[in-house]
């Protein structure tokens, strides 16, 4: 059986509440070993890390999402720190700059993103990052730290982009979106992209494949996004899966 790894699912979301022990029991028949469940908000810290405690096949990382900035208080980020300190997470995240966002804040959300970059730095731990029309931005952040690494989630940037985030020692996830026949470009990139720099996700319950749209998505899908990949790669699905999985695994010091 192929090794698996979801780098990216928000499996404590109430989507999955009715069904989340048949979800994950279907994940392990299909070879998966591990998900990552990146946290968005405070409020929603504590359901994520107990599930991560009850399921050993769930991985915690915790951070403060930019597209919920109307959440955010101004005692999270000293919370962010507690919380890092106590339990320990993978990474930090899911965190970043979303300038897509109608009437986002670029100046809150800059400031919210560099103290949680500093936190990342501070117990050396590698990020989780959300980007929305924000590269320039991100990696200009990015190159004033000594981070070690994370993954750019859903990255559909440009080549020259992804070879600044490669020198900071990111990888870029890949799901759902790859799977769309009008995803030319972004099919293209991950064709072109080093396999080492590559790790799948779903986004899971949201970013549903083609063919799925309307329905939840699920790490159940993780197989199918395999399976685009080595279409276009030309790389078979079992190399891909080793490949992916070791990355994910190096960069989040997965046992």
């Amino acid at each position: 059986m192929m090794p698996l790894i979801d780098s990216h699912c928000h499996f404590d979301f109430d989507a999955f509440d009715t069904d989340r022990e048949q979800v994950l029991a279907h994940c392990q028949q299909l070879g998966l070993s591990h998900i990552i469940v990146p946290g968005v908000t405070r409020a929603r810290w504590p359901s994520l890390l107990q599930l991560c405690d009850q399921y050993p096949m769930l991985q915690p990382a915790l951070g403060l999402h930019p597209m919920f900035m109307q959440e955010h208080e101004e005692d999270d980020l000293s919370a962010l720190e507690q919380a890092i300190n106590t339990h320990q997470p993978l990474a930090v995240g899911e965190i970043g700059l979303d300038f897509f966002v109608p009437g986002h804040d670029k100046k809150a959300q800059t400031a919210l993103f560099r103290a949680q970059i500093q936190l990342a730095e501070q117990f050396q731990l590698p990020v989780i990052l959300h980007v929305r029309k924000a590269h320039d931005e991100v990696l200009k952040v990015l190159r004033q730290t000594k981070l070690t690494g994370g993954i750019v989630h859903a990255f559909n940037g440009s080549m020259q982009q992804a070879e600044f985030y490669m020198q900071q020692g990111f990888v870029f996830g890949v799901g759902g979106a790859l799977t769309y026949p009008r995803a030319q470009k972004l099919q293209r990139l991950f064709t072109d992209l080093p396999l080492s720099s590559i790790v799948l996700e779903t986004d899971a319950p949201d970013m549903p494949l083609a063919g799925h749209q309307g329905e939840r998505n699920s790490p159940e899908m993780i197989p199918q996004v395999l399976e685009k990949l080595s279409e276009l790669r030309h790389e078979t699905a079992a190399e891909i899966a080793a490949a992916t999985s070791d990355n994910c695994r190096r960069l989040l010091k997965l046992n």
